[in-house]
């Protein structure tokens, strides 16, 4: 289990990993996007956020699929939990530069305030609602997306 600013990606990937926001300033290129998203209870909230693609830090860890094939990616999920209980499901093909190519972060620092107490957020720049933002992640879990079975409703 993680402790605090750390967060777990585990799953069907080979490698597993447990990360910190300063493995995430380090090991990977840092991007920047500029937010505007509605939030339930604020209203229009403006953010900066700087950090790693979320493809770039999964890929690391070698999902259970195989990268020339376009379907067996396309099965992939990630669902991502945050420390206030708060989770989202993601499709890897969102992300994926073949599919959506949707540049998601796991920011580092949110208006020029490094992260590394308060922990990682997930970034959904292409979304007018704040509701995919996940503050304070604790877990990324990456998996199959199984059909159910036949004659299940």
């Amino acid at each position: 289990m993680s402790s605090t600013g750390s967060f777990d990606l585990y799953g069907e990937v080979a490698r597993p990993v447990t990360l910190t926001v300063a493995d995430l300033r380090r090991g990977w290129e840092q991007h920047r996007a500029e937010v505007v998203f509605d939030c339930a209870t604020d209203g229009a909230r403006h953010h900066t956020f700087e950090g790693p693609l979320l493809r770039e830090v999964v890929s690391g860890t070698r999902p259970g699929f195989d990268p020339a094939r376009r379907k067996d990616r396309s099965r992939f999920l990630l669902a991502v939990s945050g420390g206030d209980g708060h989770h989202t499901v993601l499709s890897w093909a969102e992300i994926d530069a073949d599919f959506g190519d949707a540049p998601m972060l796991l920011a580092t620092r949110m208006d020029d305030a490094d992260l590394d107490e308060a922990g990682t957020q997930l970034v959904v720049p292409s979304d007018r609602c704040g509701a995919r933002y996940v503050s304070a992640v604790k877990r990324i879990w990456v998996g199959t997306c199984r059909p159910p079975a036949d004659g299940a409703v």
